[in-house]
């Protein structure tokens, strides 16, 4: 079929459509199925396409996206125990929950069909990053009601590859089994990366593993603990997957070879690029909010979903060769956004900047305060790399001094750390601390 002719890498789960003209047809086709299950079985939803003054028949182009009603997370909460649910009970295999929510928890409902198109996602995330069937998958991640533990380890198993479920944390357990299962894939957050990649260097183990890949999840990345990950695991090659649980989970899209950004899945959800002041769209590499419409998604379907990350559209054809669309990583949250001095700054665009640095290590924090006199202040604290010593401290905070001012156009202290020396996680490291309001 065509699709495997343009998706050399996905001959097992390609994508539904077999061109890049194919897509617009087949996203309306899901676009009208969704709008047409929401109004007829849930009755939030009803009303929610009522109040719009939208019915299914008016749905006859993907331009009338833009006529249907936003929802967010305050409509997962307020829906509690099962928001969104748009089928009957009994037909509810599983149900998830999202992290780091407050008050009420966010439940997401999935029939079979839905966790059977969720793991064949993932298998594509594993098949993009050229998994075989001899490889063995250590997955680190957490499990329960977080969907990145399930989604990891199920959707390896849909693939067809060894998997070893350990779990987060427990450094001893995981180097043990690093270099007695001879472990191939490592599955993880990039702090937990971090920390395992540190840990087997201290340990000088690089040398008595087997790793050849590393795919990050359920957390913003940047070059540089990309770059560092590397080096202390001795791989080439560090994906990225992207995960929402209210979009299945972990496993919606993977950067690629190419390290030219992530291609997403436009065969089960469009995704809208938004300016989260104005909801409409941005222009072309602007960055904006990513606001998700499901195509295929029965038991809690999203439409215009605010996920409140930030990203941007990468557009024009991969050199991978796959046909399936591209976005920037994850830049960061909306809702994380700092405003200093006028100016919006956001996490990655931290990342970024620091990433372009010689000299400046794998972790950093931003701190920001109001002092007595109500100016606010920004301090940048980094960890030189660890080839430097600490002759190198005043020229590197100089750099990042100069850099942060001409890319972010805000001014900052900088402190430099020995490395090793900032906090770690195994689960998701905070890194921006707004001090001004506490």
């Amino acid at each position: 079929m065509e699709s495997v002719k343009l998706n050399p890498m996905l001959r097992r789960f390609p994508p539904k459509y077999a061109a890049p003209g194919d897509l617009p047809a087949f996203q309306l086709q899901g676009l009208q199925w969704t709008v047409s299950h929401a109004w007829k079985n849930s009755p939030f939803y009803r009303k929610r396409l009522q109040e719009a003054g939208v019915a299914p028949e008016g749905i006859r182009s993907l331009s009338d996206l833009s006529r249907l009603p936003f929802t967010g997370a305050e409509d997962l909460r307020d829906g509690y125990p099962l928001p969104l649910l748009s089928v009957p009970p009994r037909e509810i295999v599983r149900i998830h929950s999202s992290s780091g929510t407050t008050g009420k928890r966010k439940i997401l409902c999935y029939t079979q069909k839905d966790i059977d198109d969720w793991l064949d996602m993932f298998a594509r995330c594993y098949e993009m990053a050229g998994l075989s069937r001899e490889d063995r998958v250590q997955i680190c991640v957490g499990y329960g009601l977080w969907t990145a533990g399930a989604g990891f380890q199920l959707g390896a198993e849909k693939f067809g590859a060894m998997t070893i479920p350990a779990g987060p944390g427990n450094l001893e357990l995981q180097c043990t089994f690093l270099q007695d299962l001879k472990t191939t894939v490592l599955c993880c957050t990039a702090s937990m990366g971090l920390l395992l990649a540190e840990e087997v260097n201290a340990r000088g183990l690089r040398g008595r593993i087997a790793l050849s890949k590393v795919i990050l999840g359920a957390e913003r990345t940047s070059d540089a603990m990309i770059a560092t990950i590397k080096e202390l695991l001795g791989v080439k090659e560090v994906y990225d997957i992207p995960g929402l649980t209210e979009l299945y989970g972990p496993g919606t899209g993977l950067s690629c070879r190419a390290e030219a950004g992530i291609h997403y899945w436009a065969d089960f959800y469009i995704l809208e690029i938004l300016d989260p002041e104005t909801l409409q769209p941005v222009a072309p590499g602007e960055i904006g909010e990513m606001v998700y419409t499901t195509l295929s998604k029965e038991g809690a379907p999203l439409i215009r979903y605010r996920s409140r990350d930030l990203t941007r559209l990468i557009e024009g054809t991969c050199p991978c060769g796959c046909i399936l669309p591209r976005h920037d990583r994850i830049l960061g949250r909306s809702d994380d956004m700092v405003v200093f001095r006028g100016v919006n700054v956001y996490p990655g665009q931290v990342d970024e900047v620091l990433s372009r640095i010689d000299g400046v290590g794998s972790e950093y924090q931003a701190l920001f305060h109001r002092g007595k006199d109500g100016k606010d202040t920004m301090t940048i604290k980094v960890e030189r790399a660890p080839r430097l010593g600490e002759g190198a401290d005043a020229a590197l905070a100089r750099a990042v001094a100069e850099e942060i001012k001409h890319n972010l156009m805000v001014s900052c202290s900088v402190e430099i750390a020995s490395p090793g020396t900032l906090p770690r996680s195994e689960k998701k490291t905070r890194r921006i601390f707004d001090n001004r309001a506490i």
